[in-house]
């Protein structure tokens, strides 16, 4: 967007307006990346807020030929992968409606309701379960919509790398689910349950194995 290239060359020559103007154009993307990765909308804030931080100090290494997104959800993926290293445990946060994940609009029944709660919070605990390296390309590729030439420019890894922990990520996304399913399933119950029902779009669409 040649508004954006303006933006960027007014606030590497210090004009901090313009930087405003890049931050209200790219803070929701950053924040949900970083409540993806980190589970709370506390520390999505404070991540969020750093990643701005470290960008406005380093935008005179910017490079206009790369794409600014990438480079500042690249900035926000280090920055939650150190954060994610330093926790002993992972941590799970299923008090808030995660941003992702569309209720349905036809004013659901309470059973419905509490259904898609149910699936809702599988599959944060999947997402949660995954590892950082892994987790990482599943949110950059089916959230924030990056290529896999992208996701490999801002993890600093390489595309035959994105694709293989992608589909490894996919299965253990299944796994995650069907093990899910199977301990909340009653034992008086015959037949499994349905498998849960991923978000509309291009999310579950990847996730579905068939």
């Amino acid at each position: 967007m040649e508004h954006e290239r303006v933006w960027i060359e007014q606030a590497r020559a210090g004009d901090q307006a313009a930087f405003a103007r890049l931050v209200s154009a790219y803070q929701g993307p950053v924040y949900n990346l970083a409540y993806r990765m980190l589970g709370t909308p506390g520390d999505a804030e404070d991540a969020a807020q750093e990643t701005f931080l470290r960008a406005y100090d380093r935008l005179s290494s910017y490079e206009p030929e790369r794409k600014f997104s990438s480079w500042l959800l690249s900035i926000a993926s280090h920055y939650c992968i150190d954060q994610l290293r330093r926790r002993r445990v992972p941590l799970e946060s299923l008090d808030d409606q995660p941003a992702w994940y569309d209720l349905a609009a036809d004013d659901p029944q309470p059973e419905e309701t509490a259904l898609q709660n149910e699936q809702e919070q599988a599959l944060r605990r999947a997402l949660n379960g995954l590892p950082p390296a892994y987790r990482l390309p599943v949110v950059l590729r089916y959230w924030n919509d990056l290529s896999y030439e992208e996701i490999a420019e801002a993890t600093q890894s390489t595309v035959s790398a994105i694709k293989s922990r992608l589909h490894r990520a996919r299965l253990m996304l299944a796994e995650s689910l069907e093990a899910s399913e199977r301990v909340d399933t009653p034992p008086h119950r015959a037949a499994p349950a349905p498998a849960p029902t991923l978000p509309k779009g291009p999310v579950s669409h990847a996730l579905r194995l068939g």
